[in-house]
């Protein structure tokens, strides 16, 4: 999508943010991993990967209508605040009934539920703090060589007819 290998790995480190929530959120409820945790963990990357790619597409539409890099990462992080917020409550708050079930078949809910739950609230605050960074870090060495680009060349005419 993005055209460059960068951005397309920025965008999939929501998942390992992602993946950590969803495993200390077994561990403080004491769930044992399972099959339907691990469909957990597949829906749950898909949504790490979905806020990424807001995220950094964002950013990278600022880039190029002409803003610097650091005014397009705060932009695109403040604009995009909300949707990312938006699809991590929505997501984490349906799936409250299925985490808290106790009926029939709450064994395979309650996995499922754990992981999306935890897994989303770690990959939204990590998506909204660490992604801008990285994105800043991996984009710092370009936006350096397009300031030594931008410097004027001189030449030996232009040297020798300002002598005085």
């Amino acid at each position: 999508m993005f055209g460059n290998a960068k951005d397309g790995l920025l965008v999939f480190t929501g998942i390992p943010f992602a993946l950590t929530g969803g495993i200390l959120a077994l561990w403080l409820r004491d769930i044992p991993m399972s099959i339907s945790a691990a469909v957990g963990f597949i829906a749950l990357s898909g949504v790490a990967v979905l806020n990424g790619l807001v995220m950094i597409s964002y950013i990278r539409t600022l880039r190029e209508d002409g803003m610097s890099l650091d005014a397009a990462i705060h932009d695109g992080a403040l604009t995009r605040l909300r949707p990312v917020l938006m699809t991590a409550l929505v997501a984490s708050l349906g799936f409250i009934p299925m985490a808290i079930a106790t009926g029939t078949g709450a064994e395979v809910q309650r996995p499922l539920a754990t992981v999306v739950i935890g897994g989303i609230l770690s990959s939204t605050l990590l998506t909204l703090i660490v992604l801008p960074i990285l994105y800043r870090l991996a984009h710092r060495p370009d936006e350096q060589l397009e300031d030594v680009s931008a410097e004027p060349v001189y030449t030996q005419a232009a040297v020798n007819s300002h002598q005085v």
